[in-house]
C-alpha cells in the first residue's frame, strides 16, 4: 500500500529510534522523505535503511537550523505533505540537581524545536493542505517523579499541540500528536536514573505490558498522516499499553 505516492514527508530526529522507523516506514509507503538530525553519520544509515532518504543535519533547538531545513526541503522537492517534529532528549533528575544548563538544553530541544519547526513548516503545509504530528510522551499527561522538566516540556508540546490546531481549525491543515509510552530506542537504552530514587513513586507508571517499538509509533504516524485520517485533528493518540487509562 503506497499512501503517500508523491508526497514530501520531513522528520525530525530522523537518524535513530522512532525518527527512523518513521522514515522507513513512510518511504516504504511511497514517500520523498526528508530527515533532519545532528547526526549525520545515523541519518546517512536510515537513508540506506529507507532506500534513499535526502539528509539534512539540522540542530532542532536553534531557530535558524530550523527554518533553513524547512527551506532546503522546499529548494530540492517544491513542496512539503507531511512534518514530523520527533526529535527529543530525555534526562531523569532529582529536582535540586537540576543545573540551568539542564533545562535549557531540555527546553530548547523538546519544546522550542517543536515551536520552531512548526513555525517554518506551517506556511508550505497550508500551501499542500498538509499534516504536521508532533511526538510528545505520556510524561506529558500525567506527572512522573525524578523527570520534572522532562515531563514540563512534553506537557508543553500537547498543549501546543492542541493551541495549534485551534488557530487553524478553519484552513485544511491537520495538527495532531502521538504520546508514546516507553520506547525501546537507543534513548531509552542509555537512559539512567538518579541515585537513591523511590521506585515506589514510579509504580503507577511503569504500566503491565512490554514496551513499544519505534515501529509501533512509525505505524501510528502514517495513520494519522495519511488521508484515513481527514478527520482527525487536534488529537492527542497515546500509544502508551493502556499506561494511561487509568
Amino acid at each position: 500500500m503506497e499512501r503517500f505516492d508523491g508526497r514530501v514527508v520531513a522528520l525530525t530526529g530522523a537518524a535513530s529510534g522512532v525518527g527512523r522507523a518513521t522514515a522507513i516506514r513512510l518511504a516504504g509507503e511511497g514517500a520523498r522523505v526528508a530527515g533532519l538530525d545532528i547526526d549525520e553519520p545515523g541519518l546517512a544509515e536510515t537513508a540506506e535503511l529507507a532506500g534513499g532518504m535526502a539528509t539534512i543535519r539540522c540542530d532542532v533547538a536553534r531557530r535558524d537550523d530550523c527554518h533553513a531545513a524547512i527551506e532546503q526541503v522546499i529548494a530540492d522537492h517544491g513542496r512539503l505533505d507531511v512534518f514530523g517534529n520527533i526529535a527529543g532528549i530525555a534526562r531523569s533528575h532529582h529536582v535540586p540537581d537540576v543545573t540551568e544548563q539542564d533545562w535549557d538544553r531540555m527546553v530548547a530541544v523538546n519544546l522550542s524545536g517543536v515551536f520552531w519547526c512548526a513555525q517554518a513548516a506551517i506556511p508550505h503545509l497550508l500551501a499542500t493542505e498538509g499534516v504536521l504530528i508532533n511526538i510528545a510522551s505520556n510524561a506529558g499527561l500525567i506527572g512522573q517523579a525524578y523527570t520534572v522538566p522532562y515531563c514540563a516540556t512534553k506537557g508543553a508540546v500537547v498543549n501546543m499541540t492542541r493551541a495549534l490546531a485551534m488557530e487553524y481549525a478553519k484552513t485544511g491543515l491537520r495538527v495532531n500528536a502521538i504520546a508514546p509510552g516507553g520506547v525501546q530506542t537507543p534513548l531509552v537504552a542509555n537512559y539512567q536514573m538518579p541515585d537513591d530514587v523511590d521506585y515506589t513513586l514510579m509504580a503507577g507508571y511503569m504500566g503491565f505490558r512490554t514496551m513499544s517499538q519505534p515501529e509501533d509509533i512509525a505505524a501510528a504516524f502514517a495513520f494519522l498522516a495519511s488521508d484515513e485520517a481527514r478527520q482527525v485533528h487536534g488529537a492527542v493518540l497515546s500509544v502508551d499499553a493502556g499506561l494511561t487509562a487509568g
